[in-house]
């Protein structure tokens, strides 16, 4: 597959001050993309445009991947400023640690609210302007899509269906060129993973993630891996590559199905016909 050049195009990020979301950005920038940076925190992500070169290849929103509003306003505004939107990465997330038998459903629910509906309000949000650029949508997963640790319920519920949303959604978009990836990387060192090593019960767990099974990576490695994805329009993105049979598993008939049982235009036909409530009859009459 040829390399799909991110010079010139413009990359909408959320969660973009975040450890991950701040690195992603910097190597996008080193590669000549200019950047639309979406986060909850104005004044921070105002900051980080100035220092990645100013409006004219950086500029910041206030954005909250809880409003779906909020994200349509801001991504027809990047669109506007930049004259095009190429790539979104749908990166915002949190984490927990608690049992299910103590967590405050509250909790429970932030988390699924932020990482999995969130990353569909992003999409949802940027599709109608990746599309006239056949562009690509990428979500931050993580290797608890398929590895389920204890005492991360939402957290690992939330990634898995992340990975299955990329997975739904590029089947719905691939007859408009728009291409769909979801990454997948182990533990690296963020200001996340330093509350998980500061948890007691995530300390117990992970022993620090110093050794073994569940020791870091470096968050370069991660960085290069994702944008590399990129450019690849990679439908999965795997960090550590070692860790890629861990990740193929689970979906390892997944293509097979894709090609075989979704033939022709079976996916866009059935797009016409679906209804925008999501079904064709009142919801009290479904069981």
């Amino acid at each position: 597959m040829s390399r799909y050049d991110l010079a010139g195009r413009t990359v909408a990020i959320t969660g973009s001050t975040g450890g991950l979301g701040t690195a992603i950005a910097e190597a996008l920038r080193v590669r000549g993309a200019n950047l639309a940076l979406l986060d909850i925190d104005e004044d921070a992500v105002r900051r980080q445009a100035d220092a990645l070169g100013g409006e004219t290849v950086a500029r910041g929103w206030a954005a909250d991947v809880r409003d779906f509003d909020g994200l349509q306003s801001t991504m027809a505004e990047a669109a506007e400023h930049f004259g095009r939107l190429d790539v979104v990465v749908a990166n915002a997330g949190i984490d927990t640690m608690a049992p299910l038998a103590t967590l405050d459903p509250a909790a429970f629910e932030r988390v699924i609210d932020i990482n999995l509906t969130g990353v569909w309000r992003t999409f949802r949000a940027g599709l109608p302007f990746v599309q006239q650029r056949g562009g690509y949508l990428l979500a931050i997963s993580s290797m608890a899509a398929f590895v389920h640790s204890p005492l991360q319920g939402p957290y690992t519920a939330s990634k898995a269906g992340v990975w299955a949303l990329c997975d739904s959604t590029r089947l719905e978009v691939r007859h408009l060129g728009v291409g769909v990836g979801s990454a997948h990387p182990t533990f690296f060192r963020t200001p996340l993973m330093d509350q998980v090593v500061a948890d007691p019960a995530g300390r117990t767990l992970w022993g620090g993630n110093e050794k073994g099974l569940w020791k870091m990576i470096p968050r370069d490695q991660v960085v290069k891996d994702i944008v590399t994805g990129i450019e690849r329009r990679a439908a999965v993105i795997v960090s550590p590559r070692r860790n890629t049979l861990v990740a193929r598993a689970p979906g390892i008939f997944r293509p097979l199905i894709d090609r075989i049982g979704f033939r022709g235009t079976t996916v866009p036909d059935a797009i016409d016909l679906a209804s925008s409530t999501g079904w064709r009859k009142p919801p009290s009459t479904l069981a």
